[in-house]
């Protein structure tokens, strides 16, 4: 049984043009780019076009981009950084639903003697900007909002935080590794000093990442041993892994149209044809391949593990908190009751899924929702 893949916020399959591009730098662009020979130069060549093709995408400089190893080395870079260079007392603002790399590195800062504040947000899941200005303090050192929601896929106000920040001199970083290639990104005009980005929800491979780092922000480097990426991250470079992210760069956001109508097929499909249903964070201006559904009087991992049966890969949430057994912290700020938000389900679109696809996938939650339902201890 072929399975149909649902499931590209955790990540995506390589493209066939990001492959065409890291296969020859697999096999013969072998040099180490920090190596003067021509080897190395030729590696070290590859690596810096990859870089201006990642700059681009963001409209930043190349020399603000820093290739790391995913969005998670990428936001503990931004986080820890920025705030181990603040003097004295240090305060940092984030909100309740961000990703465990930042929450996890927030939690650390906290361990080393810091403080945060972590915002709430409304029924949508979209923190409010008004909240940001009035968290700030004198020793506030980073703020740190995400610009898509990894579950939701609602998109923050960013560019509004941004102002509040640059009025208040204080650093904003922003992860955007679920809203890179679907929706347009300019860091300039957002009013970021530091911007995650991960190159496997690009349709490349795992392992690789960027953090764009404003020229003249106040940061310092957290790791140490070389002069790697102008001594911002030390190691070598996975120059394979890089070329095919400069590669996914070129492409990105290609279909980001026809997913979206397809996101709307699916929802519509759901709620017309499945009761107790609905759209978590439906108001809210969400990014176009992403939907996060409740079903209620269901367990959402049987669900998973239904629709996987069915030839179907969907998801409960973050890969990255697979297994756990709370409900989605995420749904959860939202005010979700915590039965509703195991119930729910994140459905993620990209650019291989159909219309037959999306078709076959609303008869088997179908069928698979009322059998569940049968025998559901929550019905």
């Amino acid at each position: 049984m072929r399975h149909i893949y649902f499931d590209h916020n955790a990540t995506t399959p390589i493209a066939p043009e990001v492959l065409e591009a890291l296969m020859p730098a697999l096999s013969q662009t072998y040099g180490n780019a920090s190596s003067i020979h021509s080897f190395g130069q030729a590696a070290k060549q590859q690596m810096e076009g990859a870089r201006r093709q990642v700059a681009a995408l963001i409209h930043a400089s190349p020399k603000e981009v820093v290739f790391t190893s995913g969005g998670t080395e990428s936001d503990n870079l931004a986080l820890l950084g920025a705030a181990r260079a603040g003097a004295g007392a240090r305060h940092l603002i984030t909100t309740a639903i961000e990703h465990p790399a930042v929450l996890g590195a927030c939690a650390q800062l906290e361990r080393e003697g810091a403080e945060v504040t972590r915002l709430p947000v409304g029924s949508a899941g979209v923190a409010d900007p008004d909240d940001v200005r009035a968290a700030l303090r004198p020793e506030t050192v980073l703020v740190s909002v995400m610009h898509a929601n990894n579950e939701t896929g609602a998109i923050q106000p960013v560019a509004e935080i941004g102002r509040i920040t640059r009025e208040a001199g204080i650093p904003f970083h922003v992860d955007g590794v679920q809203a890179v290639g679907k929706i347009p990104v300019d860091v300039a005009s957002l009013g970021v000093d530091f911007y995650s980005i991960s190159a496997h929800k690009l349709y490349a491979p795992k392992g690789v990442g960027a953090l764009y780092i404003r020229k003249g922000a106040r940061w310092r480097p957290v790791t140490f041993g070389g002069h790697h990426e102008r001594d911002r991250r030390p190691g070598t470079e996975n120059v394979p892994g890089i070329v095919g992210f400069g590669a996914a760069a070129e492409m990105a956001g290609r279909g980001a149209g026809a997913i979206g109508a397809l996101r709307d097929r699916l929802e519509a499909a759901v709620l017309d044809r499945i009761p107790g249903t609905g759209v978590n964070g439906a108001p809210a201006s969400r990014v176009p391949n992403t939907t996060n559904i409740y079903f209620d009087g269901i367990d959402g991992e049987a669900l998973v593990i239904a629709l996987d049966l069915a030839g179907f890969a969907v998801s409960t949430g973050s890969a990255c908190s697979s297994g756990a057994v709370t409900p989605s912290h995420v749904l959860t700020a939202m005010g979700l009751p915590a039965a509703r938000a195991r119930a729910s389900i994140r459905f993620s679109l990209g650019v291989s899924n159909t219309a037959e696809q999306v078709d076959a996938l609303a008869d088997a939650l179908e069928h698979s929702v009322a059998r569940l339902r049968k025998i559901s201890v929550y019905a």
